[in-house]
């Protein structure tokens, strides 16, 4: 089916929280973060997650509150608790547990909001750890062939066979230079490997992410795009700076934007988030100054 980019965009997977030995508990999970930005940029996503009962879960759908964001693709879970990350220290150096049995392992497929055919589909890798989760997704992308993949392999939640059998059936990959080198080793560039990529799962775009190197997209076509970070990016937190990247990637294919227009915007953008502390940004002029700097074209 055609892509329909004046649907509501629908992003799938985890709400969580990033809970630190200091006692700091701070709100993220990837899906959460582009669902955030893309609302800030006035793009009205669905954002399908589940949450416990519980006073994190009630933290985070008031946070959607105040964003101005639906709570149509929000469940409440009673048995299972808010997703969290258990971040420890050892030597100055952070180590984590994505802890298990969180209620985003349980999105029911029952439950889903109306969906919209057509529409973009966001979802990434580590809500599909758990089958409740898996099937509520694959409900979602049977009415659909716009699906943008933002791989995210977390040891020890993802297998090879199930990110190759999620790579069937999307349009649309984002990930980054370590990734695309575990899920196509073949190759002696990124680029290549994106091509290898691409031509095994059917692919329209691949877009990797490379760091200080910047980033590229990959078109079915052959047509490569580039761009490079600017000088004197000042990093104050590096979190959450992929998913800001790929927030404005889907901001681009909802309005039409020309990938090297798109890639500049959403390294521009990946640049501004690293420069301020958090992965979202409660700051509705910090969006509405970037939004006017594009135009809206």
């Amino acid at each position: 089916m055609p892509f329909d980019p004046t649907r509501a965009p629908v992003v799938f997977g985890e709400a969580l929280f990033d809970c630190f030995p200091d006692g700091a508990e701070v709100l993220g999970g990837a899906p959460f973060n582009v669902a955030w930005h893309l609302a800030a940029f006035g793009a009205g996503p669905v954002f399908v997650s589940r949450v416990g009962e519980d006073a994190l879960g009630a933290r985070i759908e008031a946070a959607m509150q105040q964003q101005g964001m639906t709570r149509l693709g929000l469940q409440r879970d009673p048995q299972h608790p808010t997703g969290q990350v258990q971040v420890t220290l050892a030597g100055g150096e952070p180590s984590y547990n994505i802890v298990a049995g969180s209620a985003y392992d349980f999105i029911d497929a029952e439950a889903l909001p109306t969906r919209a055919a057509g529409g973009l589909l966001y979802h990434g890798t580590l809500a599909l750890r758990n089958a409740d989760s898996a099937a509520a997704l694959k409900r979602l992308r049977a009415d659909t062939d716009a699906v943008f993949l933002d791989v995210n392999l977390r040891p020890p939640w993802w297998s090879e066979a199930q990110a190759k059998a999620v790579l069937d059936g999307a349009r649309w990959v984002k990930l980054n230079e370590d990734e695309l080198a575990r899920l196509a080793p073949a190759g002696d560039s990124p680029e290549s490997r994106a091509a290898a990529l691409m031509q095994r799962h059917g692919l329209e775009r691949v877009y990797g992410t490379l760091g200080a190197a910047g980033a590229f997209a990959l078109d079915a076509d052959g047509t490569l795009d580039r761009v490079s970070p600017g000088s004197g990016v000042e990093v104050v937190d590096a979190v959450g700076a992929g998913d800001g990247f790929a927030a404005v990637l889907i901001l681009g294919l909802l309005r039409g934007w020309s990938v090297g227009d798109t890639l500049e915007r959403a390294q521009g953008f990946a640049s501004a988030i690293v420069g301020r502390r958090g992965a979202t940004i409660d700051d509705p002029a910090f969006y509405a100054e970037l939004s006017a700097l594009w135009g809206a074209d």
